[in-house]
């Protein structure tokens, strides 16, 4: 009985470990050119790493500049982990696609740029205009709202609407 538990407990040893080298291999697979510039990269982002919802990522560097040079920039600060986000994204992508509006996305669970961007809570969608703070919506919040906060904000100076 005592031998029997033993080949059990050292099958279940290497069975774990086995488990642990294939998820890292296949973790290392999924993280090669990622848009994060980054090898390190937390669980809950690589399994984003697929989904379209999640593409057009920005760093932080590269956000900076964009702001500093004037043009217009809209920003979602997210967390992979953040349950408010996980329910927004998949509702904010189709409609920024349909409004053609190209919204970076700063995961703050890679780069921890809230105190440089004033984001206390996530999501967090912000529009600059020369190098400036437009507007700014927090949270949660109806697709009437962020509808709006499109329309009235991002979209009201855009080119497209004065050739319309």
């Amino acid at each position: 009985m005592k031998k029997a538990m033993i080949i059990f407990a050292s099958v279940l040893v290497v069975l774990v470990v086995v488990l642990i080298f294939v998820v890292n291999y296949q973790n290392s697979q999924k993280t090669a050119d990622n848009p994060y510039g980054k090898e390190d990269l937390n669980q809950a982002t690589i399994d984003q790493l697929d989904d379209p919802n999640y593409k057009n990522q920005i760093q932080p560097d590269e956000l900076e500049e964009q702001i500093e040079s004037g043009e217009p920039t809209t920003v979602y600060f997210y967390s992979p982990t953040c349950s408010h986000c996980q329910r927004t994204t998949p509702v904010l992508i189709p409609m920024v696609q349909e409004l053609g509006i190209d919204m970076k996305k700063m995961n703050l669970l890679e780069f921890d740029v809230w105190k440089e961007y004033q984001v206390k809570a996530t999501p967090t969608l912000v529009h600059y205009e020369n190098g400036e703070e437009q507007a700014r919506l927090v949270g949660e919040q109806p697709v009437t709202v962020f509808d709006d906060f499109f329309h009235q904000e991002v979209l009201e100076d855009a080119p497209e609407k004065e050739e319309e």
